[in-house]
């Protein structure tokens, strides 16, 4: 699932008149760049939430032909449930296996395969990748890399969820994230809420953990400034290696 119902404000006045979705970076719109990373892992049946401008989200993937991927479009216009309500709205969507969310304002080179197989392994619920970087609100870990809570630097508001004796990282998500199914019995929120929300919610008696992906790079491009730096950064690094395709 990719997340793109957002409204962008961040990204104003970019997104006065489009969706966050098509605000281009480095001439490709962030939408055919998650995309296009996603098919590149081998994910071709995706489903995409709108309501900002849904319309031009639509009519840009009727023009490229979904990318080659089957994509269902879960319509959000009539009132934006942020990320926890997006996500169980489509519960129907998915089959009986694990699936991977991925925003569409973020961008990294991470090995989406790995991070899926990771999950596997170890069984969890939901497997989040997370970084040690500077930001406003963090999760927090245990040794194992369990959550066990939550934490607004700028509030300094703590929420713990389980009971930790030993030593904690606190660590950054990157708006990557898989999820097993069985999530959806467990959620009794209804209408608008967020993930985080529903993370710490199940964080106490189920298997929430973070993926740790240093050697990874990371871009948030929410905001003005960070989506200037990364046209800066793909000038040298070359947009078309986060996707397998060749360079003009």
């Amino acid at each position: 699932m990719i997340f793109a119902a957002g409204l962008g404000t961040r990204l104003a006045p970019l997104t006065n008149e489009k969706p966050k979705a098509l605000v281009e970076v480095h001439g490709v719109p962030l939408l055919e760049l998650v995309i296009k990373r996603l098919r590149f892992f081998g994910y071709n049946d995706l489903i995409i939430n709108v309501h900002h401008f849904p319309d031009m989200v639509l009519d840009f993937l009727k023009k490229n032909k979904n990318f080659g991927a089957s994509i269902t479009i879960s319509d959000e216009r009539d009132f934006l449930l942020d990320t926890g309500g997006g996500l169980k709205k489509v519960a129907g969507f998915f089959d009986n296996k694990p699936f991977l969310v991925h925003n569409v304002d973020v961008i990294s080179n991470l090995n989406l395969q790995d991070l899926y197989q990771f999950h596997i392994q170890e069984n969890a619920l939901a497997t989040l990748a997370v970084k040690n970087r500077k930001t406003s609100r963090y999760f927090l870990f245990d040794g194992n890399f369990n959550m066990l809570g939550w934490k607004n630097m700028k509030s300094n508001e703590i929420k713990m969820t389980r009971v930790n004796t030993g030593k904690f990282a606190a660590l950054a998500f990157s708006g990557i994230h898989v999820i097993s199914p069985e999530i959806f019995n467990y959620i009794t929120q209804e209408g608008k809420f967020s993930i985080t929300e529903l993370y710490l919610s199940l964080s106490s008696q189920h298997k929430i953990l973070g993926y740790q992906c240093e050697e990874s790079f990371w871009m948030d491009l929410g905001n003005v400034q960070n989506l200037a730096n990364a046209e800066e950064f793909f000038k040298n690094y070359g947009i078309n290696r986060l996707t397998g395709e060749q360079e003009d």
